[in-house]
């Protein structure tokens, strides 16, 4: 899995920054290339540096979310004095500014592609599948506040919250509309509008039937450089 650098990501930042640091990178380049778990002594001497300042890099590391460590073998840290061993995290980074979210689109692809029959072409079910997407992360946002009915201003704030983490850049531009600035699969849209701006509309809609927002509506507003979807108050009150 691949976590892409939100700019806004603090934690992400710092799991970057940390790499700038020649000795860290060199650590935690050995980890990946040995292709299996590493003592504090192999890296060590890997990199040519004393136990004790590998040991605190290598932690380092580990707590930026770039490595793992365990004690090798059973038993934990206290019987027989089992060495602490590290090893590459399962998630990898990207960065991206602004963020560009290919690993989704990508996935929702191949899953329409694997679900591609007679009676759904691949557009319906990618269309199907980002939709999908939306209303899980909008139901998902409901049930964890559990915000009762929802008036346009608290449902348009909640959805920017949740395009916001998803690299929309929500722009609000009055008190009845939010813009969307920023297209994650850009510039896979430019080869191909009009299959991105029906996943991102799928998704914006799925959005808010997720989030039960009966007062906003996501529909299709194409601007150059930007997103084609606003979120707009709707006249049901």
């Amino acid at each position: 899995m691949t976590r892409v650098v939100d700019p806004l990501d603090d934690t992400a930042i710092r799991a970057v920054a940390i790499l700038g640091d020649d000795v860290r990178r060199r650590l935690f380049g050995f980890t990946r290339t040995a292709r299996r778990p590493v003592s504090r002594d192999e890296a060590a001497a890997a990199v040519g540096i004393s136990r004790k300042l590998a040991a605190f890099h290598l932690d380092k590391l580990v707590e930026a979310g770039l490595l793992h460590a365990r004690f090798h073998g059973t038993g934990g840290p206290r019987v027989g004095r089992r060495p602490k061993v590290y090893e590459p995290a399962d998630t990898g980074i990207e960065i991206s500014i602004p963020v560009r979210r290919y690993e989704l689109l990508a996935d929702i692809l191949t899953q329409a592609v694997l679900r591609e029959n007679e009676q759904q072409s691949a557009l319906a079910a990618a269309a199907d599948g980002a939709h999908q997407r939306g209303f899980a992360a909008g139901a998902s946002l409901r049930d964890r506040i559990r915000p009762g009915r929802l008036g346009a201003e608290r449902a348009l704030t909640l959805a920017e919250d949740i395009l916001g983490r998803c690299g929309f850049e929500p722009d609000r531009i009055g008190a009845d509309c939010v813009r969307l600035r920023n297209c994650p699969f850009h510039p896979i849209a430019e080869s191909a509008p009009e299959l991105v701006c029906e996943l991102n509309h799928a998704f914006t809609r799925g959005l808010v039937e997720g989030l039960q927002a009966r007062t906003v509506e996501a529909v299709l507003a194409p601007s150059a450089g930007e997103c084609c979807v606003e979120l707009r108050a709707t006249a049901i009150t």
